[in-house]
Protein backbone atom coordinates (compact mmCIF):
# COMPACT_ATOMS: atom_id res chain seq x y z
CA UNK A 1 0.00 0.00 0.00
CA UNK A 2 1.71 2.79 -1.23
CA UNK A 3 0.31 6.83 0.78
CA UNK A 4 1.42 10.15 0.41
CA UNK A 5 -1.85 10.98 2.80
CA UNK A 6 -2.83 10.16 6.25
CA UNK A 7 -3.32 6.18 6.15
CA UNK A 8 -6.50 4.11 6.82
CA UNK A 9 -4.74 1.06 8.19
CA UNK A 10 -7.11 -1.75 6.95
CA UNK A 11 -5.25 -1.50 3.47
CA UNK A 12 -6.08 -5.04 1.16
CA UNK A 13 -2.64 -4.90 -0.87
CA UNK A 14 1.34 -3.56 -1.55
CA UNK A 15 0.56 -2.28 -4.50
CA UNK A 16 -2.56 0.55 -3.27
CA UNK A 17 -2.99 3.99 -3.02
CA UNK A 18 -4.99 5.25 -0.09
CA UNK A 19 -6.36 8.40 -0.03
CA UNK A 20 -7.03 10.95 2.82
CA UNK A 21 -10.45 9.45 3.13
CA UNK A 22 -8.84 6.03 3.99
CA UNK A 23 -10.60 4.82 0.63
CA UNK A 24 -8.87 3.65 -2.27
CA UNK A 25 -8.84 5.77 -5.44
CA UNK A 26 -6.32 3.92 -7.22
CA UNK A 27 -4.22 0.49 -7.43
CA UNK A 28 -1.06 -0.45 -10.20
CA UNK A 29 -1.60 -3.98 -11.70
CA UNK A 30 1.67 -6.26 -11.96
CA UNK A 31 2.25 -10.19 -12.25
CA UNK A 32 3.25 -11.52 -9.14
CA UNK A 33 7.37 -12.82 -9.52
CA UNK A 34 7.43 -10.80 -12.61
CA UNK A 35 11.26 -10.41 -13.96
CA UNK A 36 10.25 -8.84 -17.06
CA UNK A 37 12.46 -5.52 -17.34
CA UNK A 38 9.79 -3.47 -19.23
CA UNK A 39 7.31 -4.34 -16.33
CA UNK A 40 9.40 -3.42 -13.44
CA UNK A 41 9.71 -0.21 -15.47
CA UNK A 42 6.74 0.51 -15.57
CA UNK A 43 5.66 0.00 -11.75
CA UNK A 44 8.69 2.00 -11.25
CA UNK A 45 7.30 5.18 -13.65
CA UNK A 46 3.88 5.02 -11.76
CA UNK A 47 5.23 4.85 -8.30
CA UNK A 48 7.47 7.27 -9.01
CA UNK A 49 4.66 9.45 -10.43
CA UNK A 50 2.47 9.28 -7.47
CA UNK A 51 5.37 10.67 -5.05
CA UNK A 52 4.26 8.42 -2.60
CA UNK A 53 5.92 9.42 1.31
CA UNK A 54 4.42 5.99 3.03
CA UNK A 55 4.86 2.03 1.66
CA UNK A 56 3.39 -0.57 3.90
CA UNK A 57 4.07 -3.93 3.23
CA UNK A 58 1.42 -6.25 3.67
CA UNK A 59 2.94 -9.32 1.29
CA UNK A 60 3.02 -12.64 2.94
CA UNK A 61 6.80 -13.53 4.35
CA UNK A 62 8.53 -15.15 1.77
CA UNK A 63 12.00 -15.02 3.17
CA UNK A 64 14.86 -12.18 4.00
CA UNK A 65 16.24 -12.55 0.77
CA UNK A 66 12.76 -11.79 -0.64
CA UNK A 67 12.04 -8.88 1.55
CA UNK A 68 14.83 -7.24 1.07
CA UNK A 69 15.08 -7.48 -2.67
CA UNK A 70 11.47 -5.87 -2.31
CA UNK A 71 12.82 -3.75 -0.45
CA UNK A 72 15.55 -2.46 -2.44
CA UNK A 73 12.88 -2.16 -5.68
CA UNK A 74 10.70 0.01 -3.60
CA UNK A 75 13.82 2.91 -2.29
CA UNK A 76 14.73 3.00 -5.92
CA UNK A 77 11.12 3.89 -6.55
CA UNK A 78 11.75 6.80 -4.50
CA UNK A 79 10.51 5.41 -1.00
CA UNK A 80 12.65 5.83 2.07
CA UNK A 81 9.77 5.23 4.90
CA UNK A 82 8.40 1.60 4.95
CA UNK A 83 6.10 -0.36 7.71
CA UNK A 84 5.48 -3.75 8.14
CA UNK A 85 8.55 -4.97 6.39
CA UNK A 86 8.26 -9.11 8.26
CA UNK A 87 11.96 -9.58 9.71
CA UNK A 88 12.24 -11.83 12.63
CA UNK A 89 9.56 -12.02 15.04
CA UNK A 90 7.01 -10.12 12.70
CA UNK A 91 7.67 -12.99 9.52
CA UNK A 92 5.96 -15.36 11.60
CA UNK A 93 2.59 -16.38 13.83
CA UNK A 94 3.25 -17.02 17.41
CA UNK A 95 2.47 -20.24 18.96
CA UNK A 96 0.07 -20.46 22.23
CA UNK A 97 1.20 -23.64 23.67
CA UNK A 98 -1.77 -23.52 25.88
CA UNK A 99 -4.23 -23.56 23.01
CA UNK A 100 -2.31 -25.65 20.23
CA UNK A 101 -3.50 -22.20 18.20
CA UNK A 102 -0.93 -20.32 15.93
CA UNK A 103 -1.38 -16.73 15.91
CA UNK A 104 -4.22 -15.11 13.34
CA UNK A 105 -2.69 -13.55 10.25
CA UNK A 106 -4.72 -10.01 11.13
CA UNK A 107 -2.85 -10.34 14.49
CA UNK A 108 0.68 -10.77 13.03
CA UNK A 109 -0.37 -8.04 10.21
CA UNK A 110 -1.08 -5.85 13.02
CA UNK A 111 2.16 -5.91 14.78
CA UNK A 112 3.57 -5.43 11.48
CA UNK A 113 2.14 -1.93 11.06
CA UNK A 114 2.29 -1.01 14.78
CA UNK A 115 4.42 2.50 14.48
CA UNK A 116 1.71 3.63 12.39
CA UNK A 117 -0.75 3.03 15.90
CA UNK A 118 -2.68 0.36 17.03
CA UNK A 119 -5.12 -1.39 14.86
CA UNK A 120 -6.47 -3.54 17.40
CA UNK A 121 -8.27 -6.52 14.75
CA UNK A 122 -10.11 -7.39 18.28
CA UNK A 123 -12.47 -4.20 17.93
CA UNK A 124 -15.27 -5.07 15.71
CA UNK A 125 -15.22 -1.21 14.93
CA UNK A 126 -11.77 -1.83 12.92
CA UNK A 127 -13.71 -4.07 10.44
CA UNK A 128 -15.98 -1.70 9.68
CA UNK A 129 -16.32 -1.78 5.85
CA UNK A 130 -17.91 1.45 5.48
CA UNK A 131 -20.85 0.54 3.08
CA UNK A 132 -21.92 3.56 0.54
CA UNK A 133 -25.95 3.70 1.04
CA UNK A 134 -26.27 2.54 -2.93
CA UNK A 135 -24.08 -0.85 -1.79
CA UNK A 136 -26.14 -1.77 1.45
CA UNK A 137 -29.26 -0.70 -1.20
CA UNK A 138 -28.32 -2.83 -3.60
CA UNK A 139 -27.55 -5.90 -1.17
CA UNK A 140 -31.07 -5.13 0.32
CA UNK A 141 -32.55 -5.34 -2.94
CA UNK A 142 -31.47 -9.00 -3.74
CA UNK A 143 -32.60 -10.25 -0.70
CA UNK A 144 -36.40 -8.80 -1.38
CA UNK A 145 -37.37 -12.46 -2.19
CA UNK A 146 -37.06 -13.59 1.63
CA UNK A 147 -39.26 -10.71 2.87
CA UNK A 148 -38.78 -10.34 6.70
CA UNK A 149 -38.06 -14.67 6.91
CA UNK A 150 -34.67 -15.11 8.96
CA UNK A 151 -31.99 -16.48 6.64
CA UNK A 152 -28.43 -18.62 6.86
CA UNK A 153 -26.13 -18.08 4.40
CA UNK A 154 -24.06 -20.83 2.26
CA UNK A 155 -20.46 -20.28 0.82
CA UNK A 156 -19.93 -23.81 -0.14
CA UNK A 157 -17.75 -23.50 -2.78
CA UNK A 158 -13.85 -23.97 -3.39
CA UNK A 159 -11.50 -23.22 -6.33
CA UNK A 160 -9.12 -25.58 -4.34
CA UNK A 161 -9.56 -29.35 -4.25
CA UNK A 162 -7.67 -29.58 -0.67
CA UNK A 163 -10.29 -27.28 1.24
CA UNK A 164 -13.34 -29.60 -0.91
CA UNK A 165 -15.50 -31.60 1.42
CA UNK A 166 -17.47 -32.63 -1.25
CA UNK A 167 -21.02 -32.56 -2.49
CA UNK A 168 -22.37 -35.37 -0.90
CA UNK A 169 -21.51 -34.54 2.41
CA UNK A 170 -22.89 -30.86 1.96
CA UNK A 171 -26.54 -32.37 0.74
CA UNK A 172 -26.55 -34.43 3.63
CA UNK A 173 -25.49 -31.37 6.17
CA UNK A 174 -27.91 -28.84 4.47
CA UNK A 175 -30.77 -31.66 4.74
CA UNK A 176 -30.17 -31.73 8.75
CA UNK A 177 -29.80 -28.21 8.48
CA UNK A 178 -33.28 -27.96 6.90
CA UNK A 179 -35.11 -29.98 9.49
CA UNK A 180 -33.66 -27.90 12.83
CA UNK A 181 -34.22 -24.61 11.20
CA UNK A 182 -38.04 -24.58 9.82
CA UNK A 183 -38.89 -21.52 8.69
CA UNK A 184 -35.40 -20.13 7.87
CA UNK A 185 -34.65 -19.60 3.81
CA UNK A 186 -30.92 -20.32 2.45
CA UNK A 187 -28.99 -17.95 0.46
CA UNK A 188 -25.92 -19.17 -1.91
CA UNK A 189 -22.96 -16.61 -2.39
CA UNK A 190 -19.90 -17.44 -4.10
CA UNK A 191 -18.61 -16.71 -7.70
CA UNK A 192 -20.22 -18.50 -11.05
CA UNK A 193 -18.36 -21.47 -10.27
CA UNK A 194 -20.17 -21.80 -7.95
CA UNK A 195 -23.67 -21.71 -8.90
CA UNK A 196 -23.91 -25.21 -10.18
CA UNK A 197 -22.97 -27.25 -6.74
CA UNK A 198 -25.17 -24.05 -4.98
CA UNK A 199 -28.00 -25.51 -6.84
CA UNK A 200 -27.44 -28.97 -6.68
CA UNK A 201 -27.02 -28.64 -2.81
CA UNK A 202 -29.71 -26.55 -2.36
CA UNK A 203 -32.39 -29.18 -3.74
CA UNK A 204 -32.18 -30.65 0.07
CA UNK A 205 -33.42 -27.52 1.84
CA UNK A 206 -37.24 -27.71 2.70
CA UNK A 207 -37.70 -23.94 2.56
CA UNK A 208 -37.04 -20.97 0.26
CA UNK A 209 -33.26 -20.66 -1.67
CA UNK A 210 -31.46 -17.56 -3.08
CA UNK A 211 -28.58 -18.58 -5.34
CA UNK A 212 -26.54 -15.13 -5.52
CA UNK A 213 -23.64 -16.91 -6.55
CA UNK A 214 -21.56 -14.22 -9.10
CA UNK A 215 -24.56 -12.38 -9.13
CA UNK A 216 -22.14 -9.66 -6.22
CA UNK A 217 -19.16 -8.28 -6.18
CA UNK A 218 -17.39 -8.83 -2.40
CA UNK A 219 -18.19 -5.65 -0.71
CA UNK A 220 -22.30 -6.69 -1.68
CA UNK A 221 -21.59 -9.58 -0.87
CA UNK A 222 -20.79 -8.96 2.69
CA UNK A 223 -23.91 -6.54 3.08
CA UNK A 224 -26.22 -9.48 2.29
CA UNK A 225 -24.05 -11.23 4.96
CA UNK A 226 -24.58 -8.93 7.66
CA UNK A 227 -28.47 -9.84 7.96
CA UNK A 228 -27.74 -13.48 7.80
CA UNK A 229 -28.22 -15.34 11.09
CA UNK A 230 -25.40 -17.98 10.36
CA UNK A 231 -22.52 -18.66 7.85
CA UNK A 232 -21.47 -22.57 6.37
CA UNK A 233 -18.89 -23.22 4.31
CA UNK A 234 -15.12 -23.86 4.23
CA UNK A 235 -12.33 -21.96 4.41
CA UNK A 236 -12.76 -19.20 1.52
CA UNK A 237 -13.28 -15.57 1.24
CA UNK A 238 -17.22 -15.32 2.18
CA UNK A 239 -16.02 -16.70 5.03
CA UNK A 240 -13.77 -14.17 6.05
CA UNK A 241 -16.36 -11.65 4.50
CA UNK A 242 -18.88 -12.82 7.41
CA UNK A 243 -16.80 -12.70 10.38
CA UNK A 244 -16.13 -8.92 9.26
CA UNK A 245 -19.56 -8.58 9.58
CA UNK A 246 -19.92 -10.11 13.02
CA UNK A 247 -21.93 -13.03 11.65
CA UNK A 248 -21.21 -16.33 12.96
CA UNK A 249 -19.46 -18.96 11.07
CA UNK A 250 -19.42 -23.10 11.00
CA UNK A 251 -16.61 -23.72 9.35
CA UNK A 252 -15.21 -27.36 8.03
CA UNK A 253 -11.86 -26.39 7.88
CA UNK A 254 -8.65 -27.95 5.86
CA UNK A 255 -5.78 -28.94 7.77
CA UNK A 256 -3.68 -27.82 5.05
CA UNK A 257 -2.79 -24.71 6.92
CA UNK A 258 -2.10 -24.09 11.10
CA UNK A 259 -4.99 -24.08 13.29
CA UNK A 260 -5.96 -20.61 14.16
CA UNK A 261 -4.03 -19.00 11.65
CA UNK A 262 -6.40 -18.75 8.54
CA UNK A 263 -9.25 -19.21 11.01
CA UNK A 264 -12.66 -16.46 10.83
CA UNK A 265 -11.55 -13.55 13.31
CA UNK A 266 -13.60 -13.10 16.36
CA UNK A 267 -15.96 -14.47 18.79
CA UNK A 268 -18.52 -17.15 18.60
CA UNK A 269 -17.21 -19.21 15.26
CA UNK A 270 -17.45 -22.82 15.31
CA UNK A 271 -14.25 -24.22 13.16
CA UNK A 272 -14.29 -27.86 13.00
CA UNK A 273 -10.39 -29.02 12.39
CA UNK A 274 -9.01 -32.29 12.61
CA UNK A 275 -4.84 -32.09 13.34
CA UNK A 276 -4.02 -34.91 11.14
CA UNK A 277 -0.03 -36.11 11.21
CA UNK A 278 0.80 -34.10 7.50
CA UNK A 279 -1.12 -30.66 9.08
CA UNK A 280 0.38 -27.31 8.08
CA UNK A 281 1.00 -29.04 4.48
CA UNK A 282 -0.36 -26.04 2.26
CA UNK A 283 -0.61 -28.45 -0.65
CA UNK A 284 -3.51 -27.12 -2.85
CA UNK A 285 -4.77 -30.47 -4.37
CA UNK A 286 -4.04 -33.33 -1.86
CA UNK A 287 -3.31 -36.98 -3.57
CA UNK A 288 -1.50 -38.92 -1.36
CA UNK A 289 -3.31 -38.35 1.64
CA UNK A 290 -6.76 -38.26 0.13
CA UNK A 291 -7.86 -34.99 1.70
CA UNK A 292 -7.88 -37.50 5.02
CA UNK A 293 -8.57 -34.22 6.94
CA UNK A 294 -11.44 -33.30 5.86
CA UNK A 295 -12.68 -36.53 4.56
CA UNK A 296 -12.24 -37.48 8.88
CA UNK A 297 -14.80 -34.90 9.49
CA UNK A 298 -18.21 -36.64 9.53
CA UNK A 299 -22.26 -34.68 8.43
CA UNK A 300 -22.85 -35.17 12.20
CA UNK A 301 -19.64 -33.06 13.70
CA UNK A 302 -20.79 -30.17 11.37
CA UNK A 303 -24.31 -30.49 12.41
CA UNK A 304 -23.17 -29.70 16.01
CA UNK A 305 -21.05 -26.96 14.96
CA UNK A 306 -23.58 -25.15 12.84
CA UNK A 307 -26.48 -25.76 16.39
CA UNK A 308 -23.86 -23.97 18.62
CA UNK A 309 -22.82 -20.78 16.56
CA UNK A 310 -26.51 -20.35 15.07
CA UNK A 311 -26.86 -20.34 19.09
CA UNK A 312 -24.38 -17.92 19.87
CA UNK A 313 -25.66 -15.62 17.19
CA UNK A 314 -29.42 -16.17 19.08
CA UNK A 315 -27.75 -14.80 22.02
CA UNK A 316 -26.24 -11.91 20.87
CA UNK A 317 -29.66 -11.07 19.23
CA UNK A 318 -31.43 -11.24 22.35
CA UNK A 319 -29.03 -9.09 24.24
CA UNK A 320 -29.11 -6.61 21.58
CA UNK A 321 -32.82 -6.88 21.64
CA UNK A 322 -32.98 -6.07 25.11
Amino acid sequence: MLTNLPVHLKAPSPATVIGESGLIHDYINYTIGTRKLSELVRMWQQIRRYAPELLIYLAAPRGEKELKRDLTFFRICGLRTIVGAPFGDLASARYDEQTGMWEHEASRLARTIAPLGQANPSDPANWDLKWTPAEISRADEFLTPLGDQPFLVGGIGTKMQAKDWGAEKWQALIRRIATRFPGHSLVFVGAKDDIEISEQVGLGWQGMTLNLCGRLPPRETAAVLRRAQLFIGPDSGPMHLAASVGTPCAIVFSARGRPGTWYPFGVGHQVVYHKTDCFGCNLETCIAQRRKCLESIDVDEMFDAVVRAWQYGRQVRETEAV
